[in-house]
């Protein structure tokens, strides 16, 4: 049997390009293509005799081809690429390196000083901008990181941005450097940790500095279709976008334990061995389609709204306990027809805050999607476990010396579709084989301590990298079985109904700060941010059901299609909202939910 008929589905209707509408006075606010992007700012510099147009790059933007295409195209007397004025590479590696752990190829420290300044020999800005002034009449360009900075004056500004999975999607394949640094070509991990700790936060500095002086937007995220949109447009995007559903653009990605179901369900090509995850509400990395008019979409960093219009997307509670940090996380991870997730442990707030810089740490939980039979999760130990034997095996297992004893030291226990199974920080966990998580967690994602991979190497053919001296540290010897089956597993709890539909409480931890609610309904159900001043931003997935329309009680926005297993963001200005059936839906439907607790957990 397919995976669609075990979920009465005829067939997948699962949308991988959600898009945003743009407000109508801005929908045709767009210029695909560099010959009209080339007339659109030579429009905008008319008047001026030598206008400077000033292009600030986000890393991972291929300056070089932006470069070749664009400078004749405004017919640019004398260009300037800022990363000829970087510091030498061994002052930017010194300056670096405090955030980067050294060799370790996934942990780092957050940066929290460097700015895109520090970046640059302010001798030779000079130099290079006294040239560029000089040069023969007509348009001057300036592109690259840091232009803003050095041509503040400069008559046009267009910022030209990328999505950051596009970013590490092209240092995969060896076509991006990192900031300050001509790389390409070094392991992709470890540019990846590099574009985390340090180069996106200096980047996102700049970004939300300058988001309103902003004259263009250039989506360059797609290599070959540039397409320019006028600053104006952009924000009005994000504001619409602030203040109705919305969803965010999926990525798919294989691993060496990925399965099939997503295949299936949501109707992937064909190519991949398997898929593994699916990053559907990480707003760090995903991002938001703009429909502008005549078919025409941009794809911008979903983490421009986040920066733009915090409160009403986050509320005032969210945005005064995280500031501009979409903290909610939802992903799947796919083991059906795969094998078992890496055995693993995540740090305590006290360890990511003075190990890593960060303000808070990946607690989380696995909603069961579906599973197959004899499908488990392994969650804490083994009651009675000795942390020091179940270390020396960890270790003499990483030596190679033997396999890991999961059935001696880690608890398991039977997934069923619709269980879910929480996971406090200092908490053993992995899911096994044939099962799909909706995996529901806090947003910070670099401090996986993995433990045992199940002798198994990964898609490089190499061993996959585990740590167990820092999950030594954190492991919670308490959370054994018992704690597990009492505290863990399937924490349902009434909490109301009406007519057509019922709500439970469903965890997650009293340790962690996301609540998460499913409603079981085949009526509209009524649903409420608490609204952008005592409110938090909503997080659901249409976990049941084939579909489902998402309204405003006063038509505050246009309703809201969902399918199933999409994940779709409430934003907290919206306040009441309602969920029903629609389509082809039949029988019960239901929806888990994800917000931040008003409370912090004591």
């Amino acid at each position: 049997m397919s995976y669609l008929s075990r979920l009465g589905l005829r067939a997948s209707n699962y949308d991988k390009f959600p898009s945003v509408p743009v407000p109508s006075p801005h929908a045709n606010a767009v210029d695909p293509g560099w010959e009209a992007i080339g007339h659109r700012l030579r429009e905008a510099t008319a008047g001026h005799p030598s206008p400077l147009v000033a292009v600030e790059a986000y890393p991972g933007v291929d300056i070089d081809a932006v470069t070749t295409a664009l400078a004749p195209a405004i017919g640019a007397t004398s260009v300037f690429d800022t990363r000829r004025a970087h510091k030498p590479t061994a002052a930017i590696e010194a300056m670096a390196a405090p955030f980067l752990g050294g060799d370790d190829p996934v942990f780092g420290y957050h940066c929290t000083t460097l700015n895109m300044s520090d970046f640059f020999d302010p001798g030779h800005i000079a130099q290079e901008m006294r040239c560029l002034r000089a040069a023969a009449p007509g348009p001057r360009l300036i592109i690259g990181p840091g232009a803003f900075l050095a041509a503040p004056e400069a008559a046009v500004k267009v910022y030209a941005d990328m999505p950051r999975w596009e970013g590490q999607l092209r240092q995969r394949r060896g076509e991006a450097d990192n900031l300050g640094t001509r790389n390409r070509g070094l392991k992709a991990s470890l540019q990846y940790k590099r574009s985390y700790f340090l180069d996106w936060r200096v980047a996102d500095r700049l970004k939300s500095d300058t988001m309103e002086e902003w004259d263009f937007l250039l989506d360059t995220t797609t290599a070959g279709e540039p397409k320019l949109i006028s600053g104006a447009a952009h924000l009005a995007a994000l504001a619409a976008a602030a203040h109705r559903p919305f969803r965010l653009v999926p990525f798919f990605d294989p691993g060496p334990w990925g399965g099939q179901w997503m295949r299936e369900v949501c109707d992937l090509p064909d190519g991949p061995p398997n898929y593994a995850w699916c990053f559907d509400c990480v707003p760090e990395e995903n991002s938001l389609l703009l429909a502008f008019a005549k078919g025409i979409t941009v794809e911008i960093p979903s983490i421009n709204l986040v920066f733009r219009h915090p409160r009403a997307l986050l509320g005032d509670p969210v945005f005064g306990r995280f500031g501009p940090d979409f903290p909610i996380r939802f992903d799947f991870l796919d083991t059906m027809g795969g094998g078992n997730l890496s055995f693993q442990v995540h740090p305590n707030v006290a360890f990511a805050q003075r190990h890593f810089g960060l303000p808070y740490t990946q607690d989380e939980s696995y909603y069961i999607l579906d599973a197959a039979e004899g499908a488990e999760v392994y969650l804490g130990c083994v009651d009675g476990t000795r942390p020091e034997d179940m270390l020396a095996d960890l270790r003499a297992a990483q030596a190679g010396e033997k396999s890991f004893d999961a059935e001696r030291f880690a608890a398991r226990f039977t997934a069923r579709k619709h269980d879910h199974f929480l996971i406090p920080s200092g908490t053993l966990h992995c899911s096994g084989t044939n099962s799909m998580v909706l995996e529901i967690s806090a947003t910070p994602y670099m401090t996986t301590f993995k433990l045992w991979d199940w002798d198994r190497l990964g898609l490089d053919g190499k061993p996959r990298p585990v740590n167990i001296a820092r999950g030594a540290e954190v492991i919670r010897w308490d959370r054994d079985a018992t704690y597990a089956r009492q505290h863990l597993v399937n924490r349902f709890e009434a909490l109301g109904s009406g007519d057509g539909w019922r709500e439970e409480r469903t965890g997650l931890h009293p340790a962690e700060f996301i609540e998460t609610r499913r409603h079981w309904f085949n009526a509209p159900t009524p649903h409420h941010t608490g609204g952008m001043e005592n409110g938090s931003v909503n997080v659901l997935n249409l976990v049941q059901g084939t579909e489902a329309l998402v309204e405003s009680p006063d038509g505050a926005f246009e309703p809201f299609l969902v399918h199933y297993a999409e994940t779709f963001v409430v934003p907290a200005a919206v306040g009441p909202y309602t969920v029903r059936p629609t389509g082809g839906s039949q029988g019960e439907l239901a929806t888990m939910k994800a917000f931040v607790r008003a409370h912090a957990p004591t």
